[in-house]
């Protein structure tokens, strides 16, 4: 251990390294999918590396999406339905390796900041593992490392409006948690906005349905198999309970307000997306992943 850190001192690394994080947990890939679940609950983590306990040499990786979809947001639900005949909750305490994504998007540690953030943008990921000539992980960029940039950058700006996304996906509060997360997977989004009669009620994200799963009453359901009757609930039900919310106050702003405000604000409260409102109009969305955009046009 203590050859590898003298290891890590002489390496030549490059900017990407004083931008994004170097304490990685990783886990190996036979942690159970429960745990992975549990674990990104814990350390409000939406991707963890999979790699090898003794070397840290990468292996995969797995996501909140790969969790969502696995519940039955998309095909990897087939785990549950397929090999463990719906059985969720032997499929639950299945290894990680069995949804974890092996083509993994990595950076090089001798990369730049520049070069992070044009994989990132050019690949339409929102982190990725750091990992040396060996393939093993010596730290991992992610979006939320962008946000803290630009938070120190405030010269770097620009119009909201600019780099919002304006045709926003959106539920309505009856929606099933189903229908919620195969509408993620399938648009690859992360958040969805819930409207009624064409008022703001909410937003939900992959972080909610994650605490869905792994918290209370439907966390009861998951262990006892009961996957279809958890899924088929409204998504009121999610946002009625005050534990489950990780964005129980919606952040909104008007869409002529600058990046730096924009910035600030998440910042301040550890946010990640931003409603745009014009009269109380739904205008558009800004994520994390269009801050990644927005760097990537300034550098």
């Amino acid at each position: 251990m203590q050859r590898a850190r003298d290891n890590l001192r002489t390496k030549k690394f490059g900017t990407v390294m004083d931008i994004g994080t170097r304490e990685v947990l990783t886990l190996p890939r036979t942690s159970t999918i429960m745990n992975a679940l549990k674990t990104m609950i814990k350390r409000n983590f939406r991707r963890i590396p999979v790699a090898d306990p003794g070397t840290k040499r990468l292996e995969g990786i797995i996501s909140a999406t790969d969790l969502v979809n696995f519940f039955g947001g998309g095909e990897k639900y087939g785990v549950v339905s397929g090999r463990y005949e719906g059985n969720l909750a032997a499929a639950v305490n299945a290894e990680v390796e069995e949804i974890m994504e092996t083509n993994v998007v990595t950076v090089k540690c001798t990369d730049s900041f520049e070069d992070a953030i044009e994989t990132m943008f050019e690949e339409g990921v929102g982190g990725c593992p750091i990992i040396d000539e060996n393939d093993i992980v010596v730290g991992i960029i992610t979006e939320r490392d962008v946000l803290r940039y630009l938070g120190e950058h405030k010269a770097l700006d620009g119009q909201i409006s600019d780099f919002m996304t304006k045709k926003v996906v959106t539920i309505k509060p009856k929606d099933s948690i189903e229908y919620a997360m195969k509408t993620m997977i399938k648009k690859k989004f992360r958040r969805l906005p819930v409207i009624e009669n064409g008022i703001l009620i909410g937003l939900i994200t992959v972080r909610e349905i994650l605490r869905y799963f792994g918290m209370g009453e439907a966390f009861k359901e998951v262990i006892q198999g009961n996957i279809k009757e958890a899924i088929s609930k409204p998504v009121s039900t999610i946002l009625a309970n005050h534990e489950l919310l990780y964005y129980e106050d919606v952040l909104t702003f008007p869409k002529d307000a600058l990046i730096s405000q924009l910035v600030s604000s998440m910042l301040e409260k550890n946010y990640g997306v931003a409603l745009i409102v014009d009269n109380s109009r739904l205008e558009g969305i800004i994520t994390e992943k269009d801050l990644v955009r927005f760097l990537y046009t300034k550098t």
